[in-house]
């Protein structure tokens, strides 16, 4: 199976403890792909500070293809944080850094290159949003993390491009989220999952809600258990198409993310 990231990437920046760690929804989809056996790979944007320098090279030690991505001069993404109880707390970020400031723009030779893919993922934070239309002409499975702080709008612009939509409503009760996801379907066969931290994900086909508990265990740190979850759904979903299988197979993974320091280590001094 061939998965593509495309968009964000950052290093989380742990407060508390003066180090750096590789992430970004994109990035991390990628990354736990690798992780789970597929053959990955990310497109993004790189700065040319000692943060990038600890993505990129993070992504080169994990044969994760980067051919396509693009450099340019200044910060690379990055985020403040810090850890209450396992929790991770956002504390501020540069917004995306060289990503933001430098859209990435699609050739031909990279919508050659994404061709080859079985499905694509990209999310709220990647800055992306102009490229939606455009990806979803080339006919592979796209996957789009409306995250946590989402807003109408935002959806309303975005998700009738994609063909798998999460959502994180730990704000909602369960009858909120299945209001709301089944509110905001679009097209047939558009699959929307919503996370909800501690309590049970809720995913939506048009047809009937799909209801799967989280596998409870005393985290280290939950960054990336949200990424780790639609990373494995989406690749049991490409493989046989089962969402309560799928929603397993995401619990199973956010779990084990979050006995990992950062989204998956590699973590550095600042």
């Amino acid at each position: 199976m061939k998965v593509l990231g495309i968009g964000d990437n950052v290093v989380d920046k742990y407060v508390h403890q003066r180090t750096m760690y590789p992430g970004g929804n994109a990035l991390n989809f990628s990354v736990f792909a690798k992780g789970e056996g597929a053959d990955a790979a990310f497109l993004g944007v790189f700065g040319d500070d000692d943060e990038a320098r600890l993505v990129e090279n993070t992504l080169q030690q994990l044969e994760i293809d980067i051919s396509h991505c693009r450099h340019h001069s200044g910060e690379n993404g990055c985020a403040r944080v810090t850890l209450e109880n396992g929790e991770r707390i956002f504390l501020g970020s540069n917004e995306g850094g060289v990503t933001r400031l430098n859209p990435i723009m699609l050739s031909e030779a990279d919508r050659e290159y994404i061709r080859g893919f079985d499905i694509i993922h990209t999310g709220l934070y990647s800055h992306t949003g102009h490229l939606l239309g455009e990806l979803n002409e080339l006919g592979i499975p796209l996957s789009f993390d409306f995250s946590d702080d989402f807003e109408d709008e935002q959806v309303e612009r975005y998700i009738g491009n994609a063909d798998f939509a999460f959502f994180s409503c730990s704000h909602m009760t369960d009858e909120e989220t299945r209001n709301y996801i089944k509110a905001k379907r679009r097209r047939d066969g558009q699959i929307l999952v919503a996370t909800r931290g501690g309590d049970r994900s809720i995913a939506y086909d048009g047809t009937a809600f799909y209801y799967q508990t989280p596998e409870l265990i005393e985290a280290v740190d939950t960054m990336g258990a949200g990424d780790s979850y639609i990373t494995a759904f989406l690749m049991s979903m490409i493989k046989d198409g089962n969402i309560q299988a799928a929603m397993q197979e995401g619990s199973r993974l956010a779990a084990k993310s979050c006995r990992v320091e950062g989204s998956f280590g590699f973590g550095a001094r600042y």
